[in-house]
């Protein structure tokens, strides 16, 4: 989706129109900081859990019996912010990722705190990997220690960036034999202009299915867990892994 700069209800009603073209999803995972684009204000943009955009993805996970995820400006019991990723059950439960890797180059380090944890919730029998747009880069962390099955990757990630964004997104998969989720913009802020890449990859690193470029659009993939246990199985390059961890 496009995004109207530093404007929640306008994004908010924009995402809720793109989301309801496609019902009957379980999953819908929306950019990141949909509500206001990668804005480095957070005195200005940053909500606390009880803000609208929380509150919004409560009643839209309520009415679509879906996940909802995507990141958001928030505000933390310390008075700082993150870069807060959001993964929010129809139930009521909400799981957290706070994006580890601050985008130096832009200055988010200087504006927002860094996230520790690493983060993955289970829906539905599929275990998701929750990250962040320039966690991409990071293939240590985002290691798969055979405990998730996708993972999803919210952005706002530049068009003269792309060919990165395609090419770590086939590599996360590969390496990790899982699928990969990634959502990125469309259109421009105040610093970027953004083209979309917008895809699932699968645990071959082949492009499922992706959007087109610079345009809007709503696009599904089924996540076929069967296939991606026989796969793992036949080639157990996760059971083949170093013995060692990097903390």
């Amino acid at each position: 989706m496009d995004l109207a700069w530093c404007d929640t209800q306008a994004n908010l009603r924009h995402a809720e129109e793109m989301m309801r073209r496609q019902p009957d999803s379980d999953v819908y995972v929306l950019p990141e900081m949909f509500t206001t684009g990668f804005c480095m204000e957070p005195h200005r943009i940053a909500e606390p859990a009880e803000g609208p955009t929380l509150a919004w993805m409560g009643r839209m996970a309520r009415e679509m019996d879906a996940a909802i995820v995507g990141s958001v400006a928030a505000v933390v019991p310390d008075g700082g912010y993150r870069n807060r990723m959001y993964f929010v059950e129809p139930d009521g439960k909400v799981t957290c990722y706070d994006k580890r890797h601050l985008f130096s180059y832009s200055g988010e380090d200087r504006h927002y705190e860094a996230g520790t944890e690493r983060v993955i919730v289970s829906f539905r029998g599929v275990r998701f990997f929750l990250q962040v747009c320039y966690d991409l880069r990071f293939p240590v962390f985002g290691r798969n220690c055979d405990d998730y099955d996708v993972a999803l990757y919210v952005a706002n990630w530049p068009d003269k960036r792309r060919m990165a964004w395609d090419v770590l997104l086939r590599a996360r998969a590969i390496e990790n034999q899982a699928v990969v989720i990634g959502v990125n913009r469309v259109g421009s802020d105040p610093m970027c202009v953004y083209d979309g890449g917008t895809a699932a990859i699968d645990f071959f690193g082949n492009v499922a299915v992706a959007c087109d470029d610079n345009i809007e659009q709503v696009i599904t993939y089924e996540v076929k867990m069967e296939e991606l246990r026989h796969y793992r199985k036949k080639f157990p390059s996760l059971a083949d892994s170093d013995t060692f961890r990097l903390i």
